[in-house]
């Protein structure tokens, strides 16, 4: 690993965008492309508040840890909450699946995370709380 950053947050929503800024800030020495990082803070918003959301349920008292690394080809970005979990990775990750339709909830976290990355790994336990760790490739 060329660089490592290790952070945890409150589970309250106005903390995405503190999620986002962290990324963006840690990876600024990279020189990345502007559409690159546009879809870094995507993925970052999308797993930070799934986490806040669906994982923690808004309980502001619980915590989300964001770990972000790079090494020489990958960047990798790593959110765990120790919320209620996920009882069904695969239904959960399925386009338009939301445990929270009647907050309208498109659905989509997972679908978009796994678009703009090269690799989307799920760890869920029921009670325990999930990993979502996501991998994408910036250099050759």
């Amino acid at each position: 690993m060329y660089n490592e950053i290790k952070t945890s947050f409150l589970a309250k929503i106005e903390n995405v965008m503190l999620a986002r800024t962290i990324g963006v800030g840690f990876l600024m020495g990279l020189d990345l492309q502007l559409n690159f990082i546009n879809e870094v803070k995507t993925v970052i918003s999308e797993a930070v508040t799934n986490a806040i959301v669906h994982g923690c349920l808004s309980n502001e008292n619980k915590f989300v840890q964001m770990n972000l690394s790079y090494d020489a080809v990958n960047i990798y970005i790593e959110v765990i909450d120790n919320g209620i979990g996920i009882e069904d990775v695969e239904k959960a990750k399925e386009p338009l699946f939301s445990t929270k339709v009647e907050e309208e909830r498109a659905g989509l976290g997972f679908t978009i995370m796994d678009v703009f990355t090269d690799r989307l790994d799920v760890e869920s336990k029921v009670n325990e709380g999930t990993r979502v760790l996501m991998v994408k490739k910036y250099s050759e």
